[in-house]
């Protein structure tokens, strides 16, 4: 564990009990700070301690956490990039070679996002900042509750020339420590030009996040590689140009990547890809390996695709959900272009349309996919086929996605963060998709 991340105490919520429940007590935690409190609303160079919870604060050029520092958002912090995606210069990034901490939560969320004025449909892919781009020896990085939105600017001379070709979108955020731990909680990547996140390399744990308009005309909202190790569970993919998830052991480390993927709900993704056979929800290849359970997908351009060159022995997958309004998409659930072949315990209808999820509130009829042409712009889509603002994805009585679930299997649990900074990982649920019938699962 880095050393700027074991200066944070363990606070305990304390809860005193009396005879009666009537008489419970709850005793709120103080506001967890480091270093000195940032005053000054304007960051730019390096910069660490602690950004004061209800504040705002801008940065128009890159902002750097060194090596062996640490940056703490508190709850309810806004940081604003002012930047137009027009160049590197003009799309400033946040540097992380330190330990990045955001702290929000469900009744006081934190935003890393644009003014206000520019969250336009027609800015969705102008990448106005550079985004949370993590150094190989950096520290922890732990967000919660927190948007991080309207990023990908153009890469430049400080981008890793491996990583990005000069002038290349910017991925939303990037973790590539292999001994260190990123964790992404309840929190949401809206609007990313291309990939919404990346893990290079590192211990990873992405629980209940909302992923959003990630990739213009390519592109995934995860994308993980060789060296990477984690859990992705209880999550939601809307309107992905390719894949929600995109499993590879390329990158060439000594450490096989390996994710379990459960409990997801994945809709209207993969239609912004050109590429035939590519783009849709799940996909493993170039020696991967994991688990995939009880995800659930939605008319999406394809299903679980698997490759030939994926470590297909050390594949493990059932109990997937499949819905698809047209024959197009009803067709391809299991892909030509993959390996990956129908199990016992899925869960499909037999005809278009047939066996609905029976959302809570999502227009699943009103799209025509049969007249689809492919690739299919943002512009084409309507609102709701790529953000989640207008919909809930809970299932209500009835829904064939209900007691369906696998739950003898374990999440692989690999960060190693302690105390209140350790990763809350839900474990596999009865019912498929990201949302369980008793409430549990994601909160979005």
């Amino acid at each position: 564990m880095p050393t700027a991340f074991r200066i944070f105490p363990v606070i305990a919520v304390l809860l005193l009990a009396a005879c009666h429940k009537e008489e419970r007590v709850n005793i709120s935690r103080p506001q967890v700070a480091v270093g000195q409190g940032i005053a000054s609303d304007t960051l730019s160079g390096s910069v660490k301690g602690t950004m004061l919870s209800g504040k705002t604060y801008y940065f128009r050029t890159d902002i750097t956490i060194n090596a062996g520092d640490t940056l703490l958002m508190q709850p309810g912090v806004k940081l604003i990039a002012l930047g137009d995606g027009a160049s590197y210069s003009t799309s400033p990034q946040i540097t992380v070679n330190g330990t990045l901490i955001s702290t929000g939560t469900q009744e006081n969320q934190n935003w890393i996002t644009v003014p206000a004025e520019k969250k336009t449909t027609a800015n969705i892919f102008k990448g106005f900042w550079g985004g949370i781009q993590c150094g190989a020896n950096s520290g922890n990085v732990i967000i919660r509750w927190t948007h991080i939105e309207y990023v990908g600017g153009p890469a430049g001379p400080a981008n890793d020339p491996s990583l990005y070709t000069s002038g290349s979108p910017r991925y939303g955020l990037v973790y590539s420590n292999m001994s260190g731990n990123i964790i992404l909680e309840d929190s949401w990547i809206t609007a990313s030009k291309d990939d919404g996140m990346r893990v290079l390399a590192g211990q990873f744990s992405i629980m209940r996040n909302t992923f959003e308009a990630n990739g213009e005309s390519g592109g995934e909202s995860f994308n993980c590689k060789s060296g990477a190790l984690g859990d992705i569970g209880y999550n939601v993919f809307i309107g992905a140009a390719t894949n929600g998830c995109k499993i590879s052991n390329s990158g060439g480390t000594t450490v096989q990547c390996n994710t379990v993927i459960y409990n997801n709900t994945f809709v209207d993704c993969g239609f912004r890809q050109v590429q035939t056979g590519r783009g849709g929800s799940i996909n493993y290849e170039k020696g991967a390996k994991g688990m995939i359970y009880n995800n659930m997908i939605v008319n999406c351009r394809y299903a679980t695709r698997l490759t030939t060159d994926a470590d297909l022995t050390n594949i493990a997958y059932d109990n997937q959900y499949f819905y698809a309004t047209s024959n197009v998409l009803f067709t391809q659930f299991y892909p030509a272009t993959g390996v990956a072949v129908a199990k016992g315990n899925d869960v499909k209808g037999t005809t278009p349309g047939d066996k609905k999820p029976l959302f809570a509130s999502y227009p699943i009829d009103e799209f025509d996919f049969s007249k689809v042409t492919i690739p299919m712009s943002i512009t084409a889509m309507s609102p709701y086929m790529y953000q989640t603002s207008s919909s809930n994805f809970r299932p209500t009585p009835g829904s064939p996605t209900l007691n369906k679930g696998k739950t003898n299997f374990q999440p692989l649990k690999k960060t190693t963060a302690t105390g209140d900074y350790a990763a809350n990982v839900s474990m596999p649920g009865a019912d498929i998709g990201a949302y369980q019938n008793d409430g549990s699962g994601n909160l979005h």
